[in-house]
């Protein structure tokens, strides 16, 4: 498996978790929790813990081409639910 984490800086990081596991509950696997969320894609998994200052996720995938593409969709989702700080500054680091 692959997989990298970003920590985005944001005060809303709860909210924006809550909103893009909700969506994605009604054709996906999530766990949610109030400051957690996992969503399981087909190939990938992608989890996100919120705190007071930042969002971290972290997505995992079979192989690197997979992750590149679902960090983007990660990434863009969020964007769209946070599109008053839109766009959120990712620096995706592996481990």
């Amino acid at each position: 498996m692959a997989f990298e984490t970003a920590r985005v800086p944001t005060e809303n990081g709860a909210k924006y978790l809550q909103q893009l596991c909700k969506h994605w509950s009604h054709k996906l696997d999530v766990q949610l929790s109030e400051n957690e969320g996992i969503v399981r894609f087909p190939a990938a998994v992608a989890t996100m813990t919120a705190d007071s200052e930042a969002l971290t996720v972290k997505v995992e995938a079979k192989d690197d081409e997979t992750l590149q593409r679902m960090k983007g969709v990660v990434a863009s989702h969020l964007d769209r639910f946070a599109f008053r700080e839109a766009p959120l500054p990712f620096e995706w680091s592996k481990g």
